[in-house]
């Protein structure tokens, strides 16, 4: 369709549809960002530029957040892929990352285990809650620790897989640098480390050992028959027995499985469901026609997105976590894009698949199920959010009552400053949610207006920053805010609050550290909190932290100010040449000491004279 004839539009700037007009038509992500450069929401595409000029169709019907996120949009920035995986890859990690607020933010209340095949000579089975891009191939999640216990006995059982972290290769066996322990004299191990068992052997038992992780039991059952009717032809009884126990131990483990279905088909069976402004997605893991797993989603702040939206990013989320794609999936719902969405899973599969929205009969049953056990998780949530919300922790009990405040302190807000003989002044702000550090809301801040060493003002300019950006964006207020220091501190602070309006509703004290002083606003003569109250642990756990984290930051702009003077206050010397120089020698100190032949090994003999003459100068001037 050309330009002519697509919808008006409508841009925050010409300047922007300038810039969108130029985007590339290949697939990738683009990234809308506010008027203050934050980034507020991050999308996929096949196309980067139709994609992004249908938000901006004059007459786009959209729900109120989308609209409201238009409002706010000023700049776009993309990033290529070569692919609409890659896109849906890169897209996941960015939200994960950078948690926009625009975005619809799929969220387990728990992390979930998976089992690691390791990728190793002799691979090993190990439960873990991380998936870590090394290789390695991993199955789950498990809804169930207990689960996961039961399946590494029986696999162990039955496939004689190592349970040892010895590093296992073929050099160390020809060396004989390991021996065989207990689990191959009990039969539970056949001693890959002596050699005892081939490569082939162990990795076809491996092989076999993630068919029971998949749910392919059925298949492994004909795969143990067969060898066990093979050992019998060949008049091997005793290997034959071994088949039959290993046959009775998988029979036993699956007849304890849910069937669901007689056809024996693999299928996953979504659900959906909502209660206010929360909903829940779930899907059912049926393998074989029993169910052998579920995994559920919640989704916060849901009412403005459409059953369609959260089908489809459940979709996406879970089959970018899956060791699996089965042959069907039923839907209690559309989703936002069916023909993508079928090419995608299609393309990550290999082979073709149905995605079906049962209305009625079994099919329709299996939905039902899946969306009252949805319904299940969500209130079960509610109900553990609510029960949390009404424990508070004795010390912020303690604390409230210790400086009789007004409101429970559940959210507290901690300021502290750091400098260097004037130098480099930076400030840090903690956040202890319910008395445990919140560390995804820590902030730094380097100071913009105060330029001598004066920790009123640098009081005052964070305190203003922090709370005028709090006002415009309508985010969340502390409940106490705490800031190092005494009188002064504290006064620069509470004045700052006062033209903000904000007094009333937030509370506001000083410690000192001398003496750990606790002062109040308006008050004269600080107050001592026992040494031994929870209360106080509590404010210096705190300020401790508010130190640390404004230390660390000051100390990483020092060495950066360090680099820039030491050597790119050399004439001729440039960022690129002062980095290739620490990247060879490491240091400032090490380059101060190298003779002129090591210099010219890295950069030319003209800047090697000038780095050596400087230092030399440098030197003369220190013993003067």
């Amino acid at each position: 369709m050309s330009d002519e004839k697509k919808a008006p539009e409508k841009y925050p700037s010409e300047e922007f549809k300038s810039k969108v007009s130029n985007l590339p038509t290949a697939p990738g992500i683009y990234q809308y960002f506010d008027e203050n450069e934050k980034l507020i929401y991050i999308g996929k595409a096949k196309n980067l530029r139709s994609r992004v000029r249908s938000y901006f169709h004059l007459g786009r019907m959209g729900d109120a957040k989308t609209n409201a996120m238009l409002d706010k949009i000023r700049n776009v920035e993309v990033i290529l892929v070569d692919s609409e995986v890659e896109a849906l890859i890169l897209e996941d990690t960015l939200i994960k990352k950078h948690k926009p607020r625009y975005n619809v933010l799929l969220r387990d209340d728990k992390t979930y285990p998976y089992i690691k095949v390791t990728n190793e000579l002799y691979p090993r089975l190990i439960p873990t809650r991380r998936v870590d891009k090394d290789g390695s191939k991993y199955f789950g999640p498990f809804t169930e620790v207990r689960n996961i216990k039961q399946l590494m006995k029986i696999i162990r059982t039955l496939f004689y897989i190592r349970s040892c972290d010895l590093n296992i290769n073929e050099l160390s066996i020809e060396k004989k640098k390991h021996r065989i322990c207990l689990d191959f004299h009990i039969h539970k191990c056949q001693g890959p480390c002596e050699g005892l068992v081939s490569v082939e052997e162990y990795r076809n038992n491996v092989r076999n050992a993630t068919k029971i992780l998949q749910g392919k039991t059925n298949e492994l059952e004909k795969i143990l028959v067969s060898e066990m009717q093979k050992f019998a032809e060949e008049m091997k009884f005793e290997q034959a027995a071994v088949m039959r126990n290993k046959l009775a131990i998988l029979k036993d483990y699956t007849n304890n499985q849910k069937i669901v279905s007689a056809d024996l088909m693999d299928r996953d069976i979504f659900g959906l469901t909502r209660i206010d402004d929360l909903a829940c997605t779930l899907v059912l893991k049926v393998r074989d026609g029993k169910l052998i797993g579920k995994r559920h989603y919640i989704i916060k702040n849901a009412i403005e997105k459409t059953d369609e939206q959260i089908m489809q990013r459940t979709i996406e989320k879970w089959y970018m976590e899956s060791d699996f794609i089965p042959r069907e999936l039923y839907l209690p719902c559309d989703v936002d894009d069916i023909e993508y969405m079928t090419d995608w899973l299609t393309e990550l599969r290999g082979k073709s698949l149905d995605i079906l929205l049962p209305k009625i009969g079994d099919r329709r049953k299996y939905v039902e199920m899946a969306n009252t056990n949805a319904h299940f998780m969500l209130k079960e949530y509610i109900m553990a959010q609510e029960k949390r919300e009404q424990v508070v922790p004795r010390p912020v009990l303690s604390l409230q009552r210790d400086l009789r405040l007004k409101n429970v302190p559940r959210r507290i807000e901690c300021f502290d400053n750091s400098h260097l003989q004037g130098t480099d002044l930076v400030s840090s702000m903690v956040v202890f949610v319910d008395g445990k550090p919140k560390k995804s809301e820590y902030r730094k801040y380097k100071n913009l207006t105060v330029l001598r060493n004066d920790d009123f003002e640098a009081m005052r300019e964070v305190i203003r920053r922090r709370y005028t950006r709090a006002i415009n964006e309508e985010s969340e207020l502390p409940d106490l805010i705490i800031v190092d220091g005494g009188k002064g501190q504290l006064s620069s602070a509470y004045g700052v609050l006062h033209e903000l309006d904000l007094t009333e509703k937030i509370q506001i004290i000083g410690l000192a550290k001398r003496l750990e002083e606790v002062f109040l606003p308006g008050k004269s003569e600080s107050m001592i909190l026992p040494r031994t109250s929870s209360s106080l642990r509590l404010i210096q756990q705190l300020r401790d932290e508010a130190h640390r984290f404004a230390i660390t930051y000051h100390r990483s702009l020092r060495k950066k100010r360090t680099l820039h003077t030491e050597l790119q206050d050399i004439k001729g010397i440039g960022k690129s040449t002062a980095e290739k120089l620490l990247k060879h020698f490491g240091s400032v100190t090490a380059i101060k000491i190298a003779g002129i032949r090591d210099l010219e090994r890295i950069v030319n003999s003209k800047i090697a004279l000038k780095v050596m003459e400087h230092f030399q100068q440098e030197a003369a001037k220190g013993e003067e």
